[in-house]
């Protein structure tokens, strides 16, 4: 298996941020008078806020106020953010020395805003791992859609045959196979995972096991 790259989400793979997204959404849904809407997350895993706009309207009705609600839960995962932090999800900070020891080109693939994952990246002091951020903002179309990979692919000059691409949602596999990537899957909440587990390249309990496989592959004969 040849590597040549590797691709990384964020939320949910990097840092431990989708249980906060939970706590959040729980907090705002009550405000509101909906009572806990955290579960809806599980629905919901790599959406844009477009998408998840949609799903609210679907579910709720269209008078669902979904801006308030996303300023309300917003409010919640930040008040919880600065008192308690986001932390890493284990094992990042070993997959990114033993892909830097490789010397593989890394990017970022995140639905998220620019100014929220350069924030992370940056308060988890791992942002100068990656040579390309690609942001939610900078595509048309969300996660199961391949385009943020392929475009991440493309700032790397990388085919993406040859690009691993780390996820931990459903959406986020499907993305990465549609754009033709090695799809690995480090799984954080519960999903079902029946249509993805045929194109997988790897699943691992968490990245330092990801990162070790990748570098396993160099030592079979991949040309990292």
């Amino acid at each position: 298996m040849e590597i040549r790259a590797a691709v990384f989400d964020l939320d949910g793979l990097m840092i431990d941020s989708e249980r906060v997204v939970m706590y959040a959404w729980n907090v705002a849904g009550n405000r509101l008078g909906y009572g806990d809407l955290g579960e809806n997350l599980y629905h919901t895993l790599g959406m844009s806020r477009k998408s998840r706009e949609a799903y609210f309207m679907e579910k709720y009705g269209k008078d669902f106020p979904f801006e308030v609600f996303s300023r309300e839960n917003r409010q919640a995962f930040m008040d919880y953010a600065a008192r308690h932090g986001i932390p890493a999800r284990k094992g990042l900070h070993e997959i990114l020395e033993i892909l830097r020891e490789l010397k593989l080109p890394l990017a970022v693939a995140t639905s998220s805003s620019r100014e929220y994952a350069l924030g992370q990246l940056g308060e988890h002091r791992i942002l100068g791992y990656f040579r390309e951020i690609v942001t939610g903002d900078m595509v048309e179309k969300a996660k199961p859609s391949p385009e943020i990979y392929q475009k991440a692919c493309e700032l790397l000059a990388c085919p993406p045959g040859k690009a691993v691409a780390l996820e931990d949602s459903v959406n986020g596999i499907l993305a990465a196979h549609y754009a033709g990537m090695l799809p690995v899957l480090i799984p954080d909440l519960a999903q079902d995972l029946r249509d993805v587990e045929g194109i997988l390249a790897g699943k691992f309990a968490d990245l330092g096991e990801a990162g070790r496989w990748i570098a396993g592959q160099a030592g079979c004969g991949g040309a990292l």
